[in-house]
């Protein structure tokens, strides 16, 4: 802990750097991802402070909208898109993710029922990977697919979608190599950015 506590220090020594910042933030990008402490979305994009407007879930799972209740990732979706106005969301899965692993393998969650349960909106049925890849590769890739399907349920993200003023994009990180992939349509497959 104590490296991450000096680097607070200097980090706030700097005040002339974020000064700007105090007058708001207007972020093109909404970035979707999981909670793994090994994504970085600013290391992986070089973003600056201001430039992304990050949404972190265990497993980058988008839940279902559900207008009978409030989420926080609604929310935040919601926030990003209306208020905010975004021109871009990415959600970008990874290698090696202990949520979809977890899943593939068919792990024993019951003694983090929390868990379970938020895994519930994973991979949708029929999306297996195979059990034996510790990278879980394509259960991850199906899984950014499934996820990038539901943002579009979000009122918000359909209205802006259809008058072309929203992009959707699906990335898939690898913790291995730093490599990032993307969805391209046109080819129905994840290809190096």
């Amino acid at each position: 802990m104590q490296p991450l506590i000096d680097n607070a220090r200097r980090f706030g020594q700097r005040p002339e750097e974020f000064a700007p910042l105090a007058a708001g933030q207007s972020p093109a990008v909404l970035f979707i991802t999981c909670s793994d402490s090994r994504v970085v979305p600013a290391l992986i994009t070089g973003a600056r402070p201001g430039q992304l407007f990050e949404l972190r879930t265990a497993g980058n799972i988008v839940p279902p909208y559900d207008n009978g209740g409030p989420t926080g990732e609604a929310a935040t979706i919601e926030y990003a898109v209306e208020v905010l106005g975004v021109r871009d969301v990415v959600v970008c899965g990874h290698s090696h993710c202990g949520a979809v692993g977890a899943l593939v393998r068919g792990d024993d969650l019951s003694a983090v029922p929390a868990v379970r349960d938020w895994l519930a909106h994973a991979v949708p049925e029929g999306a297996a990977g195979r059990p034996d890849d510790p990278a879980v590769a394509d259960a991850v890739r199906g899984h950014v697919l499934a996820q990038l399907l539901r943002l579009r349920s979000y009122p918000c993200v359909e209205r802006r979608l259809a008058d072309d003023r929203l992009r959707l994009r699906g990335w898939y990180y690898e913790v291995h190599t730093g490599a990032v992939h993307e969805y391209r349509p046109e080819t129905d497959s994840f290809e190096t950015l």
